[in-house]
């Protein structure tokens, strides 16, 4: 993106107001199809991610779809010390903001047989840290408003310590319990907190799970996130059928657990 040349959107039209968000993390994936999808909404949205060629594309496939229109900033989660003047920054670019999104995760195999200190850190850095900064910005920013709406991506993964990536289950449970902590802060002051829940989605990060159990495409899981932030729920598996599981799952006990393959 060129610092020369300033991104703009066109002023929406009179008696028209016109909702915004920000999207961290929107570069592919979930992050990327559910951009589209406020896009077709009509949404103004800053998109952040690292890898400028696909934000760069994502932008140019919404601004010239002719629904919603959509900025495009690079960030790296990890650069926290970025984050109060970059959100600023985007909440001007899109004359104010109603809707924001943390999707931004990481994930290794899931491998019982790998012991890295190094990968667990850098998937609670990126997954449950880097979650804070921005998450402390937009919680203060809606409170003062008494209005907005603050969604996180977790897992169904985030239900129960698995054997095979307990970095990544533990860094999501995190995350469910940060969302809920701001739910509970935040329910008095108007502002809306959803924690959503995917089960397998076919994006990038499925490579790394142990096998496929029954995948959906991510138009479709966008979909879903869309139903549950219009209906403003509190939790939503994605799709509905991993609540079932999320209850056996969280309900058995440890020494069966322990003996299944997951």
């Amino acid at each position: 993106m060129d610092e020369a040349k300033p991104q703009t959107l066109t002023p929406p039209r009179p008696l028209e107001p016109r909702q915004s968000a920000i999207i961290v993390g929107a570069s592919s994936g979930i992050g990327a199809a559910l951009a589209r999808r406020l896009a077709a909404e009509g949404y103004a949205l800053g998109l952040l991610a690292r890898r400028e060629q696909h934000l760069q594309r994502l932008c140019a496939q919404i601004n010239t779809a002719g629904a919603g229109q959509a900025l495009c900033f690079l960030h790296d989660v990890l650069a926290t010390a970025d984050v109060p003047a970059l959100f600023q920054k985007v909440c001007v670019a899109l004359g104010g903001l109603d809707l924001f999104v943390y999707n931004s995760g990481t994930q290794y195999p899931n491998d019982a047989d790998v012991f890295s200190a190094e990968n667990d850190l850098h998937v609670f850095r990126v997954n449950l840290l880097g979650a804070a900064t921005w998450l402390n910005l937009a919680a203060e920013r809606f409170q003062r408003a008494g209005a907005g709406h603050i969604v996180g991506i977790g897992s169904v993964a985030g239900d129960r310590g698995r054997r095979g990536m307990p970095a990544y289950t533990a860094s999501k449970a995190g995350l469910h319990t940060y969302l809920e902590g701001w739910r509970n802060r935040l329910a008095r002051h108007g502002v809306a907190v959803t924690t959503i829940k995917p089960g397998q989605v076919q994006t990038a990060l499925l490579k790394n799970a142990d096998r496929e159990r029954g995948p959906i495409p991510v138009e479709a899981a966008a979909d879903l996130i869309w139903q549950a932030i219009r209906q403003r729920r509190a939790t939503a598996y994605v799709p509905a059928r991993w609540a079932l599981v999320g209850w056996v799952v969280r309900h058995l006990p440890g020494f069966i657990f322990r003996r299944l393959n997951i």
